[in-house]
């Protein structure tokens, strides 16, 4: 995850130093500057060294107070643009998931190949509505955000229709760890895995699983995905990374290439699949549910 926290790090460490500027060229120290605005003085330091993110209201402020309201706006995008490269979840979700669903439709229509890579999780495209309910059940523990569980999961239902897009091509690689991970009950899981199953048949979705014994040419670090060739998307626990510049870009579609070199497709990957539920299904068996 270097190469995504080390480009949000510059953006936001270059804010950082333009606002330190605008106060050096103020004639205003820093404690000055926080007394003027009511701020602890802590917090002139933390934005200043690029450790606390502004808000568009403390941008205004300090450039009022450092007589540059002339370069709000200026400053305002810089911050703009950092926001949309780290969308911390906490306000990416403030509208709802279903907002957030609607957002990603947006970007969705726009592109024309996906590629997808995940070790711990289903991807939501391929996500059953029972899956996908279980999985916003968690956004809305962790993140404590208003319950649109129902609307979200429908606005993933709906996102998933471009699945059959003949003008839309779709190559997923997931681990065998994504297929067993208790992150539902085993009966959700087992309907989820006999998607997968019919996923591995669709004419413009190619789904490749790499199974344990999978001698890796580079680790499986985190699940991220490649849109087109102009952006990068993964999540962390805080927030939605977007990368756009071109050698990150270059780096994680090498990165995507080396796993799914190593995956299995087909009636390869099927017995990878079929396998698991087997298990699973032995195992629901054996606990009498």
């Amino acid at each position: 995850m270097s190469s995504g926290t080390s480009g949000v790090d510059e953006a936001r460490n270059a804010l950082g130093k333009r606002l330190r500027e605008l106060r050096v060229a103020a004639k205003l120290s820093g404690k000055q500057l926080a007394e003027s605005l009511s701020w602890v003085g802590s917090k002139i330091s933390k934005i200043e060294n690029g450790r606390q993110t502004p808000t568009d209201e403390d941008i205004r402020d300090w450039a009022k107070a450092t007589n540059a309201e002339g370069q709000a706006a200026s400053l305002l995008a810089a911050l703009h643009n950092l926001e949309l490269q780290h969308a911390e979840w906490q306000r990416v979700l403030k509208a709802g998931m279903k907002s957030h669903q609607t957002s990603l439709s947006q970007v969705d229509e726009k592109t024309t190949f996906y590629r997808g890579f995940d070790n711990t999780v289903i991807p939501g495209l391929l996500q059953t509505p029972e899956y996908a309910r279980a999985r916003f059940a968690q956004v809305v523990m962790v993140h404590r955000v208003s319950n649109d569980i129902n609307e979200a999961v429908k606005a993933r239902m709906q996102r998933q229709e471009m699945l059959y897009r003949p003008d839309k091509r779709f190559h997923f690689v997931l681990t065998e760890a994504a297929l067993r991970y208790r992150l539902v009950s085993v009966d959700i899981m087992l309907g989820q895995l006999d998607r997968l199953m019919a996923m591995t048949s669709m004419r413009n979705v190619k789904l490749g699983i790499i199974d344990f014994k999978t001698q890796y040419v580079t680790d499986p670090r985190h699940n991220f995905w490649v849109l087109d060739d102009h952006l990068v998307r993964f999540e962390s626990y805080s927030a939605e990374i977007n990368l756009r510049q071109p050698q990150e870009i270059e780096l994680y579609t090498g990165i995507f290439e080396h796993l799914a070199g190593v995956a299995s497709y087909g009636a390869a990957a099927r017995e990878i699949i079929g396998r698991v539920m087997r298990e699973l299904a032995a195992e629901d068996e054996d606990s009498g549910v």
